[in-house]
């Protein structure tokens, strides 16, 4: 909320209806010893966790009340949260925000514009074409406290400078699953039947029907890659079109896809035996660009894809390439990796690809639906209220993240580490947290640690965003139960945690030298200087600093090893940042940890493998 001052003057009498601070009374103390008219200047902070927010309301000519209230009852002072719409709302949406506070619809603002602006609002509401970058947030200068995405994607909104900030950032996640549901079968049923083909061959003044000979959708297998909301909804329309549904995702349950009558299946199974395939996978590091000419190869001959998901999950140049050779027969695109895509775009042109500019969420229905869930997260983020749709940290006490800071990094990289030594389409579904400390249960509030390790859990492979106010909201909807159990050491009570072990039951495992007897993978970590440390992997002891990306390799235990893989880096200029060995028995079997700045090119990771001593090896991104 703005800051403003009020000059009255009064002969008054205070009524006091709340306890205030003592900020809030030493500043009223005149008012309570004076019984002649003097001077009040009042000062109202932005900030919206102060206690006395709005400050006075004038009973008669010599009352003021104090009251905790929420908005600023005095005519002269126009204390509302302004709120800058940068893109077309519902006006639904729109009501509840006025409802509120003052709103500015200002759309098609240049990145000069928005940024001259900013400092002028307490929240900011976008779509998909408003990039707020750091410069953004930046030009607020701290007086932007949620911005709010209509939508459920937030590539646009720089997540690490809103942290920074201390702004909080909310979306829209659920209002549009049926609209991009519905689009995702209207672009199936018009690519199979090859709707938008024939309509402007027609226009064009032609008739070939015989060109235009479709496929029927009875009986063929639909892909779906993505079970979550919109890949569920897409399963139960295929149903009913008689369709044979497989679906690939590590966090779908079980109960709901036999309840949809879907299969769950690995990666490599769907995409090797769809006649269909529709993607609804988040971009994120782990995904770009995950459909490629490697994938592409391993597809059905004839296959048909579908997106509406994200542009960047597909390598548009590899794309054009299957289609060309037959490997893929048909594309349907709503999403692109440059939006809106270039003129001369080969994908965009090419015949048998049917394209629309993005319109999954474009249902009258779903932009109501939208505009109103995403202006009651932002009012409710103004109000201080926590949401489950908060995609960034939440503000915590400052004395808690400076103890817990290096353990909050320890805790996101362990859980990053973890899942991706899971193999298979089983998926995570139990997880086992241990915390060694000295201290007393009590004195260790583990909430955030929890979160951390959910976020590097669900993260890499989904388009969930995890902090402390949703984890356990979104690991219960990914169907992932983590159970925590806390062991007393005798170490010194000064640090908060000793160590953090995180044990993943129930699945298979990349690097088999990751399971401990009872078949769960396991790693733990310590934070070693304030820098989290990697020490323990299987029942393998390492040491080895979780910094940007790590190799595991379990090796026959000899000499030479070191230099040999070491080497092979070397020549291709990957920095070694750190490397431990650890093993069980002497001349046996060692676990190789080597932390790299670079990512490793395909042909290095091979030459590593092909070592005659490494008997298995998996690279991990941190």
């Amino acid at each position: 909320m703005a800051s403003a001052t009020a000059k009255l003057i009064f002969t008054p009498r205070i009524i006091s209806t709340t306890p205030s601070s003592t900020s809030t009374q030493s500043s009223l103390l005149p008012f309570l010893k004076s019984s002649s008219p003097i001077p009040l200047k009042l000062s109202l902070s932005r900030s919206p966790s102060l206690l006395v927010r709005n400050v006075l309301k004038t009973l008669d000519s010599s009352d003021i009340l104090v009251s905790r209230g929420r908005d600023l009852e005095l005519p002269s002072l126009d204390l509302k949260p302004k709120v800058l719409v940068s893109e077309k709302l519902g006006e639904a949406g729109l009501e509840v925000l006025r409802s509120f506070g003052d709103v500015d619809c200002s759309y098609n603002l240049s990145p000069d514009e928005l940024c001259k602006k900013i400092s002028l609002f307490d929240a900011l509401i976008v779509r998909s074409g408003t990039k707020v970058s750091r410069e953004v947030f930046e030009a607020a200068k701290g007086r932007l406290k949620v911005v709010g995405r209509a939508g459920v994607g937030i590539d646009n909104v720089d997540l690490q400078a809103a942290t920074e900030f201390g702004c909080l950032v909310v979306n829209a996640p659920t209002a549009n699953t049926v609209a991009a549901a519905e689009h995702g079968i209207a672009l199936l049923a018009s690519m199979a039947r090859n709707v938008a083909q024939a309509d402007a061959s027609i226009k064009a003044g032609k008739w070939q029907r015989n060109k235009y000979v479709g496929v029927s959708l009875v009986g063929k297998t639909l892909a779906i890659m993505g079970f979550g909301k919109v890949g569920s909804e897409v399963a139960r329309r295929a149903k009913g079109l008689g369709m044979h549904v497989v679906a690939h995702d590590p966090y779908a349950p079980a109960d709901r896809a036999r309840a949809i009558g879907v299969d769950l299946v690995s990666f490599e199974e769907a995409i090797s035996t769809a006649d269909f395939i529709s993607l609804h996978i988040p971009l994120t590091p782990a995904t770009s660009k995950i459909f490629n000419d490697e994938i592409f190869a391993m597809m059905k001959k004839g296959v048909r894809i579908i997106n509406v998901a994200r542009g960047g999950v597909i390598d548009e140049d590899a794309l054009v390439r299957a289609l060309d050779i037959g490997i893929v027969a048909q594309a349907a695109l709503d999403v692109f990796t440059e939006e809106p895509p270039p003129k001369d775009s080969k994908l965009v042109q090419h015949e048998n690809v049917t394209v629309t500019p993005h319109l999954g969420a474009s249902t009258k229905e779903a932009q109501e639906g939208v505009a109103i869930e995403i202006a009651e997260a932002v009012v409710g983020a103004l109000r201080g209220e926590l949401a489950a749709t908060a995609v960034n940290a939440p503000m915590v006490p400052a004395e808690v993240l400076s103890e817990l800071a290096p353990y909050v990094v320890l805790a996101e990289k362990l859980g990053r580490l973890a899942v991706q030594l899971v193999a298979g389409g089983s998926g995570v579904k139990s997880v086992k947290v241990v915390y060694t400390s000295a201290r007393d249960s009590d004195d260790l509030d583990t909430r955030l640690l929890r979160a951390m390790i959910t976020k590097g859990i669900i993260e890499p492979i989904s388009s969930s965003f995890v902090n402390l106010v949703n984890a356990d909201y979104t690991a219960k909807q990914k169907g992932l139960r983590i159970s925590e159990e806390r062991v007393i050491v005798d170490t010194s009570p000064e640090f908060p945690v000793d160590s953090i072990q995180v044990h993943i039951s129930n699945v298979e495992s990349k690097f088999a030298s990751a399971l401990l007897e009872n078949g769960e993978i396991s790693v733990e970590g310590k934070v070693k200087d304030g820098i989290p440390h990697l020490t323990c992997i299987g029942s393998f002891g390492v040491d080895v600093s979780l910094e940007g990306n790590l190799i595991l390799c379990r090796q026959v235990d000899q000499p030479g090893m070191i230099g040999r893989v070491g080497s092979l880096l070397g020549e291709q200029n990957v920095n070694v940042s750190f490397m431990s060995v650890g093993r069980l028995v002497q001349r046996k079997h060692a676990i190789m940890a080597i932390g790299v700045d670079e990512e490793p090119d395909k042909e290095t990771l091979k030459k590593i493998g092909d070592v005659q001593a490494v008997e298995e090896f998996v690279f991990i991104k941190l």
